[in-house]
């Protein structure tokens, strides 16, 4: 018998989400996953939230009503589920709980929900926090996932393609238009990155998309320094509801 049967033996897996036993580790168990809002079927075009309907695949492509009514900078999006219940509690965990065991299953949802976007030319890059924020949580939670990401699909990450050239306040409590302007300039492609861009289409990734004020910053950094596109995941999704 192996090392690697011995360990299963005395540590089995269990459950990312709850003590439950689990066959494959990094994983979450039957309950869990059922309790797990994850996106599927018709969605959104530009930011993957769910929508009403079936995808037969005809006519053009979905879009919602909160990307009809804000002009987004990047071409298309997906999210990997919802931000609310166990969706929500990842993230959190992953987000303030130091889980970063979290990064290995959700580089795996994360492939599977970007598969859509990805191409030849797709250059993975995080949203990035100020240095400050940075000192203080330790990691950038949205380069984790986009590692993650990149390991999964073999395509090329830039962590440090984006700088966040001053610290903004929170987001929270904040409506749509407030979020905007707080994030207006916030974000620049790093001069070492730049050479990177031209003849590329970067997918950004972050953990939670909201109004997508954030996202929309780092895709107006992009194209202005000759990104041929960019599109968007992120592995939760605030949705209204109803």
């Amino acid at each position: 018998m192996g090392l690697q049967s011995v360990l299963r033996l005395i540590y089995p897996p269990h459950c990312i989400a709850c003590p439950e036993p689990v066959q494959d580790a990094h994983g979450l168990c039957p309950a869990c996953w059922r309790d797990t809002p994850f996106i599927s079927g018709l969605v959104c075009d530009q930011c993957g939230v769910p929508l009403p309907g079936e995808d037969d695949g005809r006519g053009p492509a979905p879009i919602c009503d909160d990307c009809l009514t804000i002009a987004r900078p990047w071409d298309r999006g997906r999210a990997v589920m919802l931000y609310r219940d166990r969706g929500r509690k990842l993230v959190l965990a992953l987000k303030h709980g130091d889980r970063l065991d979290l990064a290995r299953p959700a580089g795996r949802w994360l492939a599977r929900t970007a598969a859509p976007l990805l191409n030849d030319r797709t250059l993975i890059a995080p949203i990035p926090l100020h240095w400050t924020r940075l000192v203080r949580r330790r990691f950038n939670q949205a380069a984790v996932l986009a590692q993650a990401l990149a390991a999964e699909t073999g395509h090329p990450c830039r962590p440090d393609l984006l700088l966040r050239r001053r610290r903004t306040p929170s987001q929270d409590g904040r409506n749509r238009d407030g979020r905007f302007r707080n994030l207006d300039s916030a974000i620049t492609v790093h001069p070492r990155g730049a050479g990177y861009l031209p003849g590329r289409r970067v997918l950004l990734v972050d953990d939670v998309m909201t109004s997508g004020a954030t996202l929309a910053a780092a895709a107006d950094a992009c194209l202005a320094a000759g990104a041929e596109g960019v599109d968007i995941v992120t592995l939760a999704r605030v949705a209204k509801d109803g």
